[in-house]
């Protein structure tokens, strides 16, 4: 793989042969980097193309791609070559294509702001996801921006008397507390009862890479083990020592010097790691459409 200028391939070229040619332009120093000479129809079907981008994706945490004008079948043909993909239970995925959720913002949806929290997808499941594959359908002429953060640089530049107190922490992260916060009382119970809050690790281990990542975000409620005789000396501790560790370990995602933003196009697409990520929509675009199409691949679960 070289890192030279290169010409748009034609359509006719093997897949393959593009592996050697990939353009790779990081952003920032922290996170994210522009792949340019790829098409992601091509690496659907092209197991040495999918691992030279997953080296990729390895290494800068999330990747963007210009100009991916590819069917629905192949955007979904191609995350599948990182792992099982998995619907949401809020969100509708397209028919024809289980696993491709559609996110689907217009103006008739001004309070509809589950996104602009930093996150990472899915951490109230058992096994949240290990990435996503975000492709832009229609967006508005300015705004609606989405910024990526680098939770393994968030953890390590804690200070060290935090790394020692978040060791061994544990929290809690719960749908119902988000997506089901808006709904009626029978229906967000149902669904706590389907997805019942799930416990991770503060600092979870990467599984590929080794490396520790800051592992909270909005899903994460509150912590489980915290109320120890190390932490707490009266019962006030508890409630207060524990909400502002969590608050504060929550707004490290916020740190510019952790960033980066990305400004969408149709067919622009970017692909990210979940597990040493987290990412926000800037919701800042009504009264436009913004729609966007997510193939999300099921991970394991965080040590």
């Amino acid at each position: 793989m070289t890192t030279t200028t290169a010409t748009a391939s034609p359509a006719v070229v093997r897949a393959a042969t593009l592996a050697d040619s990939i353009k790779v332009e990081p952003l920032t120093c922290a996170i994210g980097a522009e792949l340019s000479n790829v098409d992601l129809g091509a690496a659907s079907r092209d197991a040495a193309l999918v691992a030279e981008i997953r080296k990729l994706l390895l290494e800068y945490r999330v990747l963007f791609f210009r100009n991916q004008d590819i069917t629905r079948a192949e955007h979904v043909a191609f995350a599948r070559h990182f792992g099982e993909l998995e619907d949401h239970p809020v969100a509708g995925s397209d028919p024809e294509h289980p696993g491709l959720v559609r996110i689907y913002k217009n103006p008739d949806m001004p309070n509809d702001r589950y996104e602009n929290a930093w996150h990472a997808d899915a951490t109230w499941r058992e096994r949240p996801q290990m990435g996503a594959v975000l492709r832009c359908v229609e967006c508005p002429p300015v705004g609606g921006d989405t910024m990526w953060a680098n939770m393994v640089l968030a953890y390590e530049r804690l200070p060290e008397h935090v790394k020692t107190q978040i060791a061994g922490l544990k929290a809690r992260h719960s749908i119902e507390a988000s997506f089901g916060a808006a709904m009626p009382a029978d229906k967000r119970l149902a669904l706590k009862a389907q997805f019942p809050d799930a416990e991770h690790p503060v600092v979870r281990t990467h599984p590929e890479t080794g490396e520790k990542v800051l592992f909270v975000n909005a899903f994460t409620t509150h912590f489980t083990n915290f109320h120890t005789a190390a932490n707490v000396r009266v019962g006030q501790d508890y409630t207060h020592g524990g909400s502002d560790l969590l608050r504060y370990l929550i707004s490290q995602a916020a740190i510019p010097e952790y960033q980066v933003r990305f400004r969408w196009r149709p067919n622009s697409m970017a692909m990210w790691d979940n597990r040493s990520t987290q990412h926000y929509a800037v919701m800042d675009y009504p009264p436009c459409h913004r729609k966007m199409e997510r193939a999300g691949i099921i991970g394991d679960a965080p040590f």
